[in-house]
């Protein structure tokens, strides 16, 4: 029997309702899984045969232990899934500016630098943003993510300065098929598409996540749609264990709004055949 970790967090200790439906296909394939409190320093990780974050979903606010634990853990030689340098790399949002070096289509975005002046009303009109979402460089979740406008600028000029004080910040160009058709989530398992999502946003707001009001249902997509997500997935050119890839279709182009890496819901539960997947992917890399 290999034990495995699921990397959990300290607001959510035990497995998520969706991770936990990938036991009994595990357990069948002789993987017992501990969840595990990521910075608990009690922690014996080297008991575990593998370590797969899963829902360690407080890490964009305390950063640099988490680069920390992820260095530690390489220093264990105990093999990490996603790779700790792929974590690393995830962990800030300029790696969508390095798939877009790569060709990947995504939203036209203003980077900011933390400590950096930034008057928001101009810098939407200068780049003819009629409607823009405002985000840290490194958050989960719609974490302290909010939409404006040319015309609210000035009434959110005090957040944005607020959030540049401590964190390098990206303002992307509002794509309104989010709350027309919703947004896409494929899921690819081992390197090998897997299953699909859609996910709407409620009336009157941008963000898709549960945690807003939005709704998500399992949806097959296009087959074209399936490799513009596995292109973007390829580029990363490693061995994954799991890939998130979302996006909007515009004009009949996938737009790529966030690349998940690191701690994804995977939506097991949507799809009859994804647990067993997920299982198959964790028994081969073991």
């Amino acid at each position: 029997m290999k034990n495995i970790a699921f990397v959990t967090y300290h607001k959510a200790p035990h497995l998520t309702p969706d991770d936990a439906t990938a036991l009994s296909s595990l357990r069948d394939a002789g993987i017992a899984v501990t969840p595990v409190i990521w910075n608990l320093p009690s922690n014996d990780w080297k008991a575990y045969d593998a370590i797969i974050l899963r829902s360690c979903w407080d890490y964009h606010q305390k950063l640099d232990d988490f680069r920390r634990w992820l260095d530690h853990i390489a220093t264990l030689q105990i093999p990490l899934w996603n790779p700790a340098e792929i974590v690393h790399w995830n962990l800030h949002k300029k790696y969508l500016q390095d798939l877009a070096a790569q060709g990947v289509n995504i939203p036209r975005t203003i980077w900011l630098k933390a400590g950096s002046p930034a008057p928001l009303q101009t810098l939407l009109q200068d780049n003819g943003f009629a409607q823009a979402v405002v985000k840290p460089a490194v958050s989960a979740t719609a974490w302290q993510t909010w939409r404006t406008s040319p015309a609210n600028a000035q009434h959110h000029q005090t957040r944005l300065d607020e959030l540049l004080r401590s964190s390098d910040v990206m303002i992307q160009e509002f794509i309104p098929e989010v709350t027309i058709s919703g947004e896409w989530s494929l899921l690819f398992l081992g390197g090998e598409f897997s299953h699909a999502v859609v996910k709407r946003p409620q009336n009157g707001d941008f963000r898709v996540q549960s945690d807003f009001g939005g709704t998500y249902h399992a949806e097959t997509p296009p087959p074209e749609l399936i490799q513009q997500a596995r292109t973007i997935v390829n580029r990363i050119n490693r061995p994954l264990l799991y890939a998130r890839v979302d996006g909007v279709v515009r004009n009949g182009e996938f737009v790529l709004m966030e690349l998940e890496l690191i701690e994804p819901q995977l939506f097991l539960g949507l799809h009859p055949s994804a647990p067993e997947r997920f299982a198959a992917a964790i028994a081969a890399i073991l």
